[in-house]
């Protein structure tokens, strides 16, 4: 039977109970609740409580059945509704430490199998030549940012993922709009006058050069920040030449962004 190793089972139990990001006590006490795990320890600290929990259940079963149960129950990412802003910085904290026992949840909150990680200094390794790499390209310090060893231990998507809502952010940062995807550019980049403009727009190729950065953009909306819509890319193991390459596209529309004028509208 399948188990985790104590180091593991310390490692989830910490990522599970972070002080900032993890799950309150009552929350830990209802999942324990309802993946019908024993609660040994409710007096101790949270990631202590999990751990006792962790190493009962699969002392007593033999097997990490329950607790994988319990971690697929606590990642499901409908119970953070409430307050979404938690949930992508405790899957990192989680996937870092599941990475070792080669698993990882993805962005829908499903539990699933990944390249087994073998040390912290591994994913921080990735993580340096990765920003090295780009830096030597002269990459946009917005998409250095994203190149973490957090993120990197999940997958190279992800860190194009992130780095690709950055440029959303960005735009209804210069623009003030709320809006999200291709809604988002149509407004701020399509309109006529656009809401941001990458040139003067005096004449035909200025116009056309204006649509074709509209469409580059969308296109990574499109591409990225719908994973639900594109469930088979969120399991693509990207290489980390494919993801140079496209961290390298989305520099290329920061920068733009940050030169973007705002025509004045009649």
């Amino acid at each position: 039977m399948v188990t985790f190793s104590q180091s593991q089972m310390e490692a989830i139990a910490a990522a599970l109970g972070d002080t900032a990001e993890g799950l309150t006590g009552s929350e830990i006490g209802h999942l324990l609740s309802v993946a019908k795990m024993a609660d040994p320890s409710p007096e101790l600290t949270k990631r202590h409580r999990l751990h006792n929990a962790f190493a009962t259940s699969q002392n007593e079963r033999g097997d990490r059945v329950g607790v994988i149960a319990f971690i697929r129950k606590a990642m499901k990412p409908e119970r953070y509704l409430q307050n979404p802003q938690r949930y992508e910085p405790l899957r990192m904290k989680v996937n870092t430490a599941l990475a070792f026992a080669g698993l990882k949840v993805n962005a829908e909150g499903i539990l699933g199998t990944t390249d087994t990680a073998t040390t912290i200094p591994d994913a921080e390794r990735r993580a340096r030549a990765l920003r090295e790499d780009l830096a030597r390209r002269g990459v946009h310090p917005d998409v250095l940012s994203f190149c973490r060893s957090e993120l990197l231990v999940d997958d190279h998507f992800h860190a194009v993922l992130e780095a690709t809502k950055s440029v959303a952010d960005k735009i209804r940062s210069r623009t003030g709009l709320m809006d999200d995807g291709s809604a988002l550019v149509d407004r701020a980049l399509s309109d006529d006058p656009p809401m941001l403009a990458i040139n003067s727009l005096q004449n035909e190729n200025e116009k056309s050069e204006q649509r074709g950065f509209a469409n580059l953009v969308r296109g990574l909306f499109g591409m990225f920040r719908n994973p639900t819509a594109h469930a088979p890319r969120v399991y693509w193991a990207m290489e980390r030449e494919d993801a140079e390459d496209l961290l390298s596209m989305v520099s290329l529309v920061h920068r733009r962004l940050d030169k973007a004028t705002m025509p004045r509208r009649a």
